[in-house]
């Protein structure tokens, strides 16, 4: 049940909920906004409804519009987020010292707004927050690393993964940058749009974590990793078969300070004109 509703002391029957929906299935039903009878189902609960209503009038899915956060005033400054945008950088030192739970489970309740196709919101956001955990993962990545190169079961394209064996055993966590914590985002295969749900989320814990003064990187070598070398640990981690891993993160307290932006050319732009 989307349990759409609509206080009538409060409605000024000005359309914008009807005029928002994304599905058409709102309205004017004896003077005010309605689901069109037999269409609740089409709802795909994303609440454009709720937002759009300037007087707070339009309630759906139980949800009250008066402890909503508002956003006049809120966002951020233009200036401040290309900052924010142009200055994050690939963190790989970090400080042993963990994140509390509580910071990493605000952002992760931030980032389960990133979109997603049709609003379909199956994203699996599978962290690691003990520090202890992460060192087991760490060693027996690394362990399975070994037995693989050493038995020759590299898959084709990977080969250079018995370099990055050379530099653990020289003491060089390549793969894991000794960061304390690790974020694998993954939504089902059989998903509209699997692969661009789970980047959005990650850009978006991203750009959060790092305006919070956490550093990541994207690894793209512990995603290769837990997909094609050792896959036992994707098990062992509980992402399950059916879902595709957009990606992987490693997060912490950075262990390194940077003062400017990088500057880069904008030289690749196809600008259309007929």
């Amino acid at each position: 049940m989307i349990n759409f509703t609509v206080d009538k002391d409060r409605c000024i029957k000005c359309g914008e909920c009807v005029e928002d929906c994304p599905r058409s299935i709102i309205g004017f039903i004896d003077e005010y906004p309605s689901i069109i009878p037999g269409r609740a189902g089409e709802c795909i609960q994303c609440q454009h409804c709720f937002a759009v209503c300037s007087e707070g009038a339009v309630s759906i899915l139980g949800l009250d519009p008066d402890s909503a956060e508002a956003i006049a005033g809120n966002f951020p400054d233009p200036g401040k987020l290309a900052t924010l945008i142009k200055g994050r950088r690939a963190v790989r030192r970090y400080l042993k010292d963990p994140i509390d739970w509580d910071t990493i489970s605000n952002l992760l309740q931030v980032i389960a707004h990133a979109p997603t196709g049709i609003n379909n919101r199956q994203n699996l956001f599978t962290v690691v927050d003990d520090p202890r955990v992460m060192e087991k993962i760490r060693q027996e990545t690394m362990a399975g690393i070994i037995k693989a190169v050493e038995d020759k079961r590299i898959p084709a394209g990977l080969e250079f993964y018995s370099g990055l064996v050379d530099a653990w055993h020289a003491g060089k966590d390549v793969i894991f940058r000794g960061a304390p914590h690790m974020l694998a985002v993954s939504t089902p295969k059989n998903g509209p749009s699997p692969e661009a749900d789970t980047l959005i989320a990650l850009t978006s814990f991203e750009l959060l974590a790092q305006s919070m003064g956490i550093g990541t990187l994207w690894n793209g070598l512990l995603k290769w990793a837990i997909t094609a070398i050792v896959p036992e640990i994707r098990t062992k981690i509980g992402i399950p078969e059916d879902h595709h891993i957009g990606y992987t993160m490693v997060f912490g307290r950075p262990d390194v300070r940077y003062f400017r932006t990088a500057q880069r050319k904008l030289n690749r732009v196809n600008r259309v004109s007929f």
